[in-house]
């Protein structure tokens, strides 16, 4: 798994039901083309599953301590 999520929104909820809006805005989307990095969970997998005809993800790499980074 991934350390964390980039999580776009590709195409609008307005004409879906309320609960898909819902799921969009807990993301932290809120235009089009909007992104919002979050953390590798279940539950953010699940929100993002269940509205993944709307969005686009990026898996990224978990970024190194300062201290990694110097040896």
């Amino acid at each position: 798994m991934a350390a964390r999520l980039r999580v776009t929104l590709r195409k609008s909820p307005i004409s879906y039901t309320a609960r898909t809006h819902g799921t969009v805005r807990a993301l932290g989307l809120h235009r089009i083309g909007d992104s919002h990095e979050l953390p590798d969970t279940p539950d953010i997998r699940g929100q993002v599953r269940a509205v993944r005809f709307l969005v686009e993800v990026e898996e990224l790499p978990a970024a190194k301590s300062p201290k990694e980074a110097g040896e």
